[in-house]
């Protein structure tokens, strides 16, 4: 029966990034799995950041290990498997979980996924010093995906951010795993599924289904990739265009002279960033991009996007801003002038079938 955890604190829980997963997103996730295996007798089931065990609850294969730092959580177990206190990113090899070389494995769970360098919270986040060197990344999810490497699993399936696989530098940094697994299926839900997390800035989970691949993925396979969402939603990162393809988005003093500013706007990550964030401001600071002359109409864009991102869905908070290049250039007009019909009319088609 799932349980919420109750034992950690706001502050334990956001430094261990514990959120316990529901059944809902459970069933999803063995969905997943009963489409592309056959046998799971086959295999030996295994979530190393297990907590109070949802992902052990089924009962379709003869070998299940659930291991967790927090000894605290493996107490409130309430299914037959073999649990392990264990430090599953700083020991990562399979006799540490009495595995044997030859043994099919499936790994599962909602691994905790933290910037452990964000500036967010920085205040009530610790650094995650217990890792080992070989997996260490700025974020502890992106870890335990190269952790799963290590233990050479057949399957995975697990939730984490879906900014781990569009976003180019999150892609690079899974390093080994990236060549040894393929994305064979997903679904996309919203952060907003997790009750403890914040409901106002929602963002895109993926639970992914991985296969051991020779040949592995590359950015352009992610690219290409048709992601599901639970809404019944598809789509392409390929297939938009971005504004990242004709502006800076980061501080550029290095490379623009004072002379050739015409004004200053704040940095831009990802869509959800600009919800939170500013676009033009008056005063030079370290977080301002210096705006020439000739790409003043592109930064205007994004300040005009950003007016109508309630009409973005959650699944694209983590994209760059898209744009239709060919007809902005064309109708910048409308855009000067903020002809609000045209520009409602312009992002519908721009969305489609995602507008909101």
């Amino acid at each position: 029966m799932y349980k919420e955890q109750e034992h950690l604190t706001f502050k334990n829980t956001i430094n261990l990034g514990s959120y316990y997963t529901k059944p809902e997103l459970v069933d999803v996730v063995y969905d997943l799995l009963q489409k592309h295996i056959n046998d799971f007798n086959e295999y030996t089931i295994i979530d190393t950041s297990c907590g109070y065990g949802s992902f052990l609850n089924y009962n379709i294969a003869n070998k299940k290990i659930g291991a967790d730092v927090d000894n605290t959580a493996l107490l409130n177990v309430k299914t037959e498997a073999t649990l392990l206190n264990h430090n599953s990113l700083l020991n990562t090899t399979r006799q540490d979980y009495n595995l044997s070389d030859n043994e099919k494995v499936i790994i599962v769970g909602n691994p905790p996924y933290n910037d452990t360098t964000s500036l967010i919270r920085n205040r009530i986040k610790t650094t995650q010093k217990n890792i080992g060197n070989d997996i260490k990344s700025r974020d502890i999810g992106i870890s335990f995906l190269m952790s799963y490497q290590k233990l050479n699993a057949d399957f995975i399936c697990v939730l984490h951010p879906l900014s781990y696989l569009i976003k180019k530098t999150n892609f690079d940094a899974l390093k080994n795993f990236k060549c040894a697994y393929k994305l064979i299926d997903s679904i996309v839900v919203s952060s907003g599924e997790f009750s403890k997390t914040s409901k106002t800035t929602q963002f895109p989970i993926l639970i992914a289904l991985y296969k051991k691949d020779d040949c592995g993925m590359d950015y352009n396979y992610i690219l290409n990739y048709d992601f599901k969402t639970k809404e019944r939603k598809s789509f392409r990162l390929g297939s938009m265009d971005c504004i990242g393809n004709y502006i800076t988005k980061y501080p550029n003093k290095q490379t623009v002279k004072i002379e050739d500013t015409v004004a200053y706007f704040w940095t831009m990550r990802d869509i959800n960033a600009l919800k939170r964030s500013k676009t033009f401001i008056n005063i030079e600071n370290m977080n301002t991009i210096r705006v020439t002359k000739e790409k003043l109409h592109y930064y205007q864009y994004v300040d005009i996007f950003k007016k109508h991102i309630q009409h973005i869905p959650y699944y694209f908070g983590n994209c760059d801003v898209f744009i239709d290049n060919v007809y902005f250039l064309e109708n910048q007009n409308i855009f000067v002038n903020y002809e609000q019909e045209k520009l409602d009319f312009y992002f519908r088609n721009l969305l489609g079938e995602h507008y909101v």
